[in-house]
């Protein structure tokens, strides 16, 4: 819906369990992708630790999918205030994860919604 020249977005609906399963996917490929940009900066860690950094990102995803770049902003840094208190890490470091943590979850998704996109059309 486009009003007064921005484009808002509105909730789904659907039920709470609609939104525990997108609440729980969501954590999930935050959690690996986080692991992914984890090794890729720090080397060796364990993948336990991004168990912990997904669930943040996810709740607000879904919490607040309303406000559009408002809930991006506060994933980001909910993303970044949990990756430096899980891994310890300093300032530049805890920066240069979350921005592979954000680049990673962006192609990630570019390759799912793609495949998707291409199934769709796929003769039946």
């Amino acid at each position: 819906m486009i009003e007064n020249g921005l484009v808002q977005t509105a909730p789904t609906t659907g039920g709470l369990l609609a939104y525990l399963g997108t609440f729980v996917l969501a954590a999930a490929v935050y959690s690996l992708t986080a692991h992914i940009a984890a090794r890729n900066v720090l080397g060796d860690v364990p993948a336990r630790r991004a168990l912990l950094v997904g669930p943040g990102p996810a709740a607000v995803s879904v919490l607040l999918q309303q406000y559009g770049v408002l809930a991006f902003v506060v994933a980001l840094a909910l993303d970044f205030v949990l990756i430096r208190y899980v891994y310890r890490l300093r300032l530049r470091t805890t920066s240069l994860v979350a921005v592979i943590h954000l680049v990673v979850s962006v192609l990630v998704l570019f390759v799912v919604l793609s495949a998707f996109r291409l199934v769709g059309t796929a003769p039946g």
